[in-house]
């Protein structure tokens, strides 16, 4: 049985994962940290009903105390990558599914994780129609010469651009390292207008609006045709499947990974 504890407990997503891990039958839900509702019972916040486990402030605190093999954190991106390093340390493994970690971040991770000699997972997005998305957007990349992205998110998500985004275009630029041939000089009159580059020449768009959950379109060009892969998640309950995914890899491995599509 796998002893999991959630960081961010009382968030939409970690509520999510509170009632998943609840689910499992291979698992079993031994501690809860947020920065709200502590002293509560996460059972009656998330499950309906009160499951005995008391909401603590601490990560380490809690980690020491309940002794968990994973600690799944769906917290903020200003803290995500300290909250992975206190996990570590304290002698878990991570799976983080919060995103805006920067590469020298994720990299510093890696090389903790060797030392400590435990496996860890962070994840852009943890929905497996999202991660198919972006593995067959790497594969239309070699075909053509042009390609962006467009990110939809809700108007609450503090990050731009999401991370998902960002792993879609290190995965075409892997196997097109130019997605913006044969493009003229372009001159933005506002500034921002063309989004932000990333890996590959890739254009990242990035839309912020009330009623999105969470989506993504990727688009090709290449002489009379367009080519669009789009993934739209409607429910945070998509995510679940592959959390509890990545809680299994990061027990039964040794390798820490960036991304779900290292284990579909």
């Amino acid at each position: 049985m796998v002893k999991v504890l959630v960081s961010g407990a009382c968030g939409k997503m970690g509520r999510e994962v509170v009632n998943a891990v609840n689910a499992a039958e291979d698992m079993t839900l031994v501690g809860a940290v947020d920065i709200v509702n502590i002293g509560e019972d996460i059972g009656s916040i998330a499950l309906g009903k009160e499951n005995g486990i008391k909401i603590q402030g601490d990560l380490k605190l809690a980690i020491d105390e309940v002794k968990p093999d994973v600690v799944v954190d769906f917290t903020q991106p200003n803290s995500a990558f300290q909250n992975a390093k206190t996990i570590l340390e304290a002698g878990a493994r991570p799976v983080i599914g919060t995103t805006g970690l920067k590469e020298e971040e994720i990299e510093e991770l890696k090389k903790l994780s060797e030392k400590m000699n435990l496996s860890g997972m962070i994840a852009p997005n943890f929905t497996t129609g999202a991660v198919l998305m972006m593995m067959f957007a790497q594969m239309a990349a070699k075909y053509f010469d042009n390609a962006e992205i467009i990110e939809y998110h809700h108007n609450q998500k503090k990050d731009a651009p999401s991370g998902t985004a960002v792993k879609t275009a290190q995965l075409m630029a892997k196997v097109n390292p130019d997605l913006m041939k044969g493009n003229c000089q372009e001159t933005e009159t506002i500034q921002g207008s063309r989004g932000g580059t990333a890996n590959g020449n890739i254009h990242i768009h990035s839309v912020r609006m009330p009623g999105y959950m969470a989506s993504q379109e990727v688009l090709f060009g290449s002489m009379g045709q367009i080519l669009s892969i789009r993934h739209d998640s409607v429910d945070r309950k998509c995510y679940m499947p592959g959390v509890l995914m990545g809680i299994r890899y990061v027990t039964d491995n040794k390798k820490f990974i960036y991304g779900l599509d290292n284990i579909l």
